[in-house]
C-alpha cells in the first residue's frame, strides 16, 4: 500500500474548508446566534411555547453548526501535529492514528460541504415522510416496511429523534402506508431527494414456487410547518372522520375512537394520525401535516406555472429513481445520479448516506 501524502492531503483539508466556510458565512451565523440567544431569554418566551420551542430548537442549531465550523481548524490542526509526531519518532502506531483522523476529517468535510448545496427554502426544516405500497401485492407492502425500517436505521445512526406517526398494516404482511417525522437540522433538505418511486426485484418470500417478483413503493417527503408559516383551510374545505387505532392485524389498541383522518377536500389530500393519545392532539397533529403538505403543493404549482412560462418543462424525478435489486445479483441503484451499491444489506440496515449525497449534488445541477 503506498504511503500516504499528509502534507498534500492536510493541505487540500484546509483549501476545501476555507471554501465552505466563506459560503456558510460564520458571521452571520454569529449575528443569528446574538439574536436568538436575546430571544430566548425574554421573561415572557414560554407564554407561547410553540415559539418557545422554535426559538430554543433554532439557537441550538445555529449553535451547532457555529460550534462545528470553529473546531474543524482546530482539528485539522491537531491531525498536523499527530503527523509529526509519527513521523519524528518513525511511530507506526501514530501514523495509523492519523490515518483514521484524516479518513475522519474527509467525512466529516462531505457532509459540510453538501450542507452547503442545501439553500431550498425548507431544507433546514424537520422532515414528515410518508411511504405508501404501490403496484406489486403483498410483496410491495413487505417493501413498504423495508423502507420504513431502512429510513428509521438511517435516522438512527445520524441519532436523529424520529417519530411514527401513523401506520397502516397490510392484511397478510407489511404496510399499507406509514407516516413518520424527522426532527433534526437539514433532515428535509437530506431527505428530499429520497422522494419518489422505489422498485425491489427479488425472489418472493410470499410465492411458494420461488418466482422473481418486481414491486413498487412510493416515498413522499414534505417540510414541517412551522409557526411562522401561513396557510388558512376554511373548515367547510375540510372532512374529520375519527377512529379507534388499531395494531398488527387490526387488533385494536385503543377503547376509544382517539385516531383521525382528516380529508381536504379541493385537493383530495387525505392525513391520518393514530399515534397520540387524545383525539385532539392527533388532529392538532394531522392539521400541521395538511398544512405543510399544501403549502408545498401551493410551491410546486407556482414553480411549475414559472416553467411552462419561460419554456422549460422538465420531469422532475421520473416514474422510478431507484431500483433494489436482490436477484439475479445485489445492486442497489440511483437511476438518476447513478451511484449505485452492492452492499444491500447495509442499504436496508440505513447506509443510506452516499445516495443522499449523490441526491443532492444532482438536484443541485438541475437547478443550475
Amino acid at each position: 500500500m503506498a504511503a500516504i501524502d499528509f502534507p498534500a492531503e492536510i493541505s487540500a483539508l484546509r483549501s476545501t474548508f476555507a471554501q465552505i466556510e466563506a459560503v456558510s458565512n460564520p458571521d452571520a451565523l454569529r449575528e443569528k446566534v446574538a439574536d436568538l440567544s436575546q430571544q430566548a431569554t425574554a421573561p415572557d418566551l414560554w407564554d407561547d411555547q410553540d415559539n418557545a420551542q422554535a426559538v430554543t430548537s433554532a439557537l441550538s442549531n445555529a449553535q451547532g453548526e457555529l460550534d462545528r465550523l470553529a473546531s474543524f481548524t482546530q482539528r485539522i490542526d491537531d491531525l498536523e501535529v499527530l503527523v509529526e509526531m509519527g513521523t519524528e519518532g518513525d511511530d507506526a502506531a501514530t501514523l495509523t492514528e492519523a490515518e483514521g483522523e484524516l479518513a475522519t476529517l474527509k467525512k466529516d468535510l462531505t457532509a459540510m460541504e453538501v450542507r452547503t448545496l442545501m439553500t431550498g427554502e425548507w431544507d433546514e426544516r424537520n422532515a414528515v415522510v410518508t411511504i405508501r405500497s404501490g403496484a406489486g401485492g403483498v410483496d410491495a407492502a413487505d417493501f413498504a416496511a423495508m423502507l420504513l425500517r431502512m429510513y428509521l436505521r438511517w435516522a438512527e445512526r445520524h441519532e436523529f429523534p424520529t417519530k411514527v406517526m401513523d401506520t397502516s398494516y397490510a392484511e397478510e404482511a407489511g404496510l399499507k402506508s406509514a407516516t413518520f417525522e424527522v426532527s433534526a437540522p437539514y433532515a428535509f433538505g437530506n431527505l428530499s431527494v429520497e422522494a419518489g418511486t422505489h422498485r425491489l426485484v427479488r425472489i418472493s418470500p410470499f410465492d411458494n414456487q420461488g418466482r422473481r417478483q418486481t414491486s413498487f413503493a412510493a416515498v413522499e417527503v414534505i417540510p414541517l410547518i412551522e409557526g411562522t408559516d401561513h396557510i388558512e383551510i376554511p373548515d367547510a374545505d375540510i372532512k374529520v372522520d375519527v377512529f379507534r387505532s388499531s395494531g398488527p392485524g387490526g387488533q385494536s389498541v385503543n377503547t376509544t375512537d382517539s385516531a383521525v383522518r382528516i380529508t381536504h377536500l379541493p385537493t383530495g389530500t387525505v392525513v391520518s394520525m393514530q399515534d397520540e393519545k387524545s383525539q385532539i392532539q392527533n388532529r392538532a397533529a394531522a392539521m400541521r401535516v395538511l398544512q405543510s403538505r399544501l403549502l408545498l403543493l401551493k410551491k410546486q404549482e407556482e414553480a411549475a406555472q414559472k416553467k411552462e412560462l419561460a419554456g422549460d418543462i422538465k420531469a422532475s424525478w421520473g416514474d422510478q429513481m431507484r431500483s433494489y435489486v436482490l436477484h439475479p445479483y445485489q445492486m442497489v441503484k440511483d437511476l438518476r445520479t447513478e451511484h449505485e451499491s452492492g452492499n444491500t444489506t447495509g442499504v436496508f440496515d440505513g447506509d443510506i448516506d452516499a445516495f443522499i449525497d449523490a441526491g443532492i449534488r444532482w438536484r443541485r445541477g438541475q437547478d443550475s
